[in-house]
């Protein structure tokens, strides 16, 4: 029997590439999208052809707790279990320090950090009584070592998500594995815009020479989530290519 995943911001960038991951690992897939009906639809429709395992989309903004609660409901409703969460889904604001708002802080805060902690606190209960399971934080070097004054919140939230790893990994023993991946740069979406001597700076400062690609963060997420890790617990794993 499959077993299932639920991928948060699963339609894009390393979310996407996540999914893909999983799929062709055989586990049946949830993904989670707030925005996109298209591009989810014709997500969903390359999956189920390309791997032949079952695919869920559910929209919901992760801002809501109610909207998490239906989600959560509707994905044990139609699979009855989760056996992988992925905590993916995030959001950046870039502002100047001076310009960050209160409201900025509480909508990062909500999609990176609160959003994660209700859906731990959910299923991480279901996998307690299934007796297994396996939770992956995706956080960011942002959250460790690399501050940007431009995005304060993104940062702290990002650290917040590492803490929430250890602590939930000690609260789900000894039946939820519970560990953490923090990318450094990747080339995604929200990377994009970002000005060419900016990435040409950093790129200098990563020891290969380059931005990481999203299926290179996906193959660490389901190491973590597979049998191979089955001790790895609590833990943080930076992907960054060596920034220095």
């Amino acid at each position: 029997m499959n077993k299932n995943v639920l991928v948060t911001g699963g339609t894009r960038g390393m979310g996407e590439a996540i999914v893909k991951e999983f799929a062709q690992n055989g586990y049946n897939i949830i993904i989670n999208y707030v925005k996109s009906n298209k591009k989810a639809i014709s997500l969903k429709s390359e999956i189920e052809r390309e791997y032949k395992v079952k695919v869920l989309l559910i929209q919901a903004d992760l801002s809501y707790e109610d909207e998490i609660n239906k989600m959560v409901k509707t994905a044990l409703q139609e699979f009855g279990r989760i056996d992988v969460l992925v905590n993916n889904a995030g959001i950046v604001i870039d502002k100047e320090f001076g310009n960050r708002t209160v409201e900025d802080w509480k909508q990062t805060l909500n999609v990176n950090l609160i959003a994660p902690f209700i859906l731990t606190k959910l299923i991480g209960k279901e996998m307690v009584k299934q007796k297994g399971g396996a939770i992956i934080n995706i956080s960011s070097t942002n959250g460790i070592d690399t501050y940007y004054p431009s995005s304060v919140d993104y940062d702290a939230s990002k650290s917040g998500l590492i803490s929430l790893t250890y602590d939930s990994a000690v609260e789900l023993a000894p039946y939820v594995r519970v560990n953490c991946v923090a990318p450094g740069w990747v080339n995604t979406e929200m990377n994009k815009e970002l000005a060419e001597e900016f990435v040409k700076e950093e790129t200098e400062r990563i020891l290969v020479k380059r931005f990481g690609e999203p299926e290179e963060i996906a193959k660490v997420v389901y190491f973590l989530a597979s049998d191979n890790a089955s001790f790895i617990n609590s833990s943080v794993i930076k992907v960054d290519g060596g920034w220095y």
